[in-house]
């Protein structure tokens, strides 16, 4: 085949700059944007960037962001540090506010309302379509992490939210060897956004990630049911222990977003919080010290089961929860839930050793 100079710009024919998205990447986005109902979904290099290609490309000095205060640490930096030096400002409600005082929350300035929900390491849910339908009215544009449904068990756009994203790093991924977010959006007005601001900014994918994040996605359904089939049995089994002050999981009947969860979702991710009754950091880095299956690490939604400690990181919120104890949040992964609670008695017996 001879190439020919006129058609080195001849965008029918396929990308004509090597930084645009290739087949692997094309067949990727047409699959995301099928997942969450859109009318197109865009790649990014990292979940975190999912989040932020959005709010770069639809806020300008003088607007501000309405979000939770427990939202995911990395996103609330970046509405600190990035866009309040460039004149954006966030106010953060509280995770446990109703939807009549989170709408009294917007001001005349108010141009996103940040969603998360479930809240990232308390696991506050909000109504999602209560709030989206009316910052609808209000002209304010909703823009919601889905990350814990994984764009699976809830689909933010047919609840009304305008821009759905997720990191695909963890459950599209589910093999935790690469890092990727998307970004889901209908409104032809954001879509033009955002496309221009990935363009501006350079942000895509390699065709081998793109690849494995296909790969990925052909048993994301399983995975997810059964990640939260055996979540169900460590968590039930977590509840019973007597140095165990709670369980923090959404799909738990009695959990105090239970009732939000059952009605608009149709399944749960496998990452659930754990407040222990008392102790202190030591004793909550021995007990996962003594874990031999529960990995240490942050990125949830692959197949192997991890654990963090997480009462410095709540401690940054303007205003920190009163919790009973320490806070570890667990993700159960793909080994047999026996062997996870076995795992887990080894902590606990670690926990109650004396320092």
């Amino acid at each position: 085949m001879n190439d020919a100079p006129g058609d080195m710009r001849n965008e029918r024919l396929g990308p004509v700059y090597g930084i645009e998205d290739l087949s692997a990447a094309t067949e990727l986005r047409r699959a995301i944007a099928d997942l969450e109902r859109a009318a197109d979904a865009w790649l990014v290099p990292s979940g975190l960037a999912a989040v932020t290609v959005p709010l770069t490309a639809l806020l300008r000095p003088g607007d501000e962001v309405l979000t939770t205060d427990a939202a995911y640490g990395p996103t609330r930096r970046f509405l600190k540090r990035h866009l309040g030096a460039r004149g954006v400002m966030t106010t953060f409600h509280s995770p446990d506010a109703s939807t009549g005082e989170i709408l009294a929350a917007l001001t005349a300035r108010t141009r996103v309302l940040l969603i998360e929900s479930p809240g990232s390491l308390t696991f506050e849910m909000v109504d999602v379509a209560a709030l989206a339908a009316a910052c609808r009215e209000r002209g304010v544009i909703t823009i919601m992490d889905n990350t814990w449904a994984a764009g699976l068990a809830f689909r933010p756009l047919e609840h009304g939210v305008d821009v759905s994203v997720q990191a695909l790093t963890k459950y599209a991924g589910g093999h935790s060897d690469l890092l990727m977010g998307s970004i889901a959006a209908t409104d032809p007005m954001l879509r033009r956004e955002i496309a221009d601001t990935i363009e501006d900014l350079g942000w895509r994918v390699s065709p081998d990630d793109a690849w494995l994040a296909l790969r990925g996605l052909r048993t994301l359904s399983l995975r997810y049911a059964e990640q939260a089939r055996s979540a169900q049995i460590v968590t039930d089994w977590l509840q019973q222990q007597p140095e165990v002050s709670r369980v923090m999981w959404p799909a738990l009947p009695g959990d105090r977003a239970h009732a939000l969860w059952n009605r608009d979702y149709t399944g749960a991710a496998s990452l659930f919080g754990v407040v222990m009754k008392g102790g202190d950091e030591a004793a909550a880095h021995a007990f996962m010290s003594a874990l031999t299956l529960f990995g240490l690490g942050y990125s949830w939604g692959g197949f192997e089961s991890l654990i963090t400690h997480e009462n410095g990181q709540i401690s940054m919120r303007n205003r920190p929860p009163q919790i009973e104890g320490q806070l570890l949040r667990l993700h159960v992964g793909l080994e047999d839930p026996a062997d996870l609670i076995a795992d887990l008695e080894a902590g606990l017996e670690a926990w109650r050793a004396p320092s």
